[in-house]
């Protein structure tokens, strides 16, 4: 164990960033692993409520090919293996599951990855702003690749394939987010001993 941790040690010193791009992508990757924990529960929590049925599509930004309207949030109502795009629940889903891990998250890379000691309140701040806009891109983003993998996998595996369908659309706005926040946090992390 001391031989590893003096390779680390002296790899750090040599290689800084590459060192916290390695710490980096195990915590976010740990942290991807909670999400796809804590999707299914949320999902199945708002599943028994009216929420399904209420429709959340707003952000319309053109026409998808097909001609009907293209929306950043696109979760019409009904369930997604009806056709619907789980509504209001399904959004409400996403977005907790995202928000939990995002705090976690935001303190594990300060705290174990950056080692910051800056302002946190201004750190905080930037990563908020940082967050809604990344999941303003993502969401943007799912236009392209959901309706597809869902369909897919549904027609291929029933029900199953909505579940299958949730993980990989989940692990892909994961790593939208892994490669856009590690350079994020290398300015909003500082170290005043830097």
């Amino acid at each position: 164990m001391r031989v590893i941790q003096k390779y680390w040690s002296g790899f750090k010193e040599k290689h800084p960033t590459i060192a916290q791009f390695a710490v980096f992508f195990l915590l976010s990757n740990g942290v991807t692993v909670l999400q796809l924990i804590m999707m299914p529960f949320f999902k199945a929590i708002f599943a028994n409520t009216g929420l399904a049925g209420i429709n959340f599509q707003i952000g319309q930004v053109g026409n998808n090919m097909d001609g009907t309207p293209y929306y950043i949030f696109n979760y019409g109502a009904g369930s997604i293996t009806s056709g619907g795009g789980g509504g209001l629940a399904y959004f409400l889903a996403v977005e907790i599951t995202m928000a939990i891990a995002q705090i976690i998250n935001f303190f594990a890379q300060r705290n174990v990855t950056f080692k910051s000691d800056g302002n946190i309140w201004k750190a905080a701040f930037w990563y908020v702003i940082a967050y809604i806009l990344i999941t303003i891109g993502a969401a943007a983003l799912q236009g392209v690749y959901k309706t597809p993998i869902y369909t897919f996998l549904i027609d291929k595996m029933g029900s199953g394939g909505e579940t299958a369908a949730d993980l990989i659309t989940m692990i892909i706005n994961c790593a939208i987010s892994f490669w856009v926040f590690f350079p994020i946090f290398k300015v909003i992390f500082k170290s005043k001993k830097a």
